[in-house]
């Protein structure tokens, strides 16, 4: 091994509310360091951070977040109540389905389940 995972940096304009958006999407704890820095911590260990950049968002993201729920509508729902946004419609296949998502900020994410 030459190194290891620190924590996932997503570059945004208001980090301390994307940090509150994951931290109880994840049940997490939101941290901020500074207006330019917040985290969220949350229970897997992968801290997510959020650094403030001047540039908004352009574009498809690069790389996603998958979350595994047990119910995908209820996780919906929730996530429609703390700020974030379906994309598209619920995808099934033989393993299980999925739903892309966007947080306040339009980065993407999928709820999947078995």
């Amino acid at each position: 091994m030459i190194a290891r995972q620190s924590q996932l940096v997503i570059d945004c304009a208001a980090p301390a509310r994307l940090a509150a958006f994951w931290a109880a999407l994840l049940g997490g704890t939101a941290v901020d360091r500074d207006p330019g820095w917040s985290s969220a911590d949350v229970p897997t260990g992968l801290r997510l951070a959020f650094q403030k950049v001047p540039e908004p968002k352009s574009g498809k993201n690069r790389l996603h977040l998958d979350v595994a729920v047990d119910d995908i509508e209820a996780a919906v729902r929730l996530a429609g109540e703390l700020g974030a946004d379906t994309v598209g419609e619920l995808q099934r296949d033989a393993v299980g389905a999925f739903q892309v998502m966007a947080d306040p900020e339009g980065n993407e994410f999928c709820f999947v389940s078995p």
